[in-house]
């Protein structure tokens, strides 16, 4: 793996729960960064997979704003068929 370092500033109190929790793993603090950055831009892909999820199921649906999702849930809570989604 090719790798580049660079700086970054951190407030010396995560700095010091960094090093602390990379020891508890055996791993040194670019390791423990550096899987860190890996969880979460795993993370934000899984959340833009869900959000495509809900704009597709949004159009087949028909619904265009938050007031339509309100009128959905609404009607669907209160056991009446919506105009939009549940027809």
């Amino acid at each position: 793996m090719k790798t580049r370092a660079f700086n970054i500033a951190l407030p010396q109190e995560l700095v010091q729960k960094i090093d602390e929790a990379a020891r508890k793993e055996y791993r040194n603090r670019s390791e423990f960064i550096r899987e860190a950055v890996l969880f979460r831009l795993q993370d934000l892909k899984s959340w833009e997979r869900i959000f495509q999820a809900g704009k597709q199921a949004g159009k087949k649906l028909r619904i265009k704003s938050e007031a339509d999702v309100d009128k959905i849930v609404y009607a669907y809570r209160h056991g009446r068929k919506s105009k939009k989604g549940r027809n």
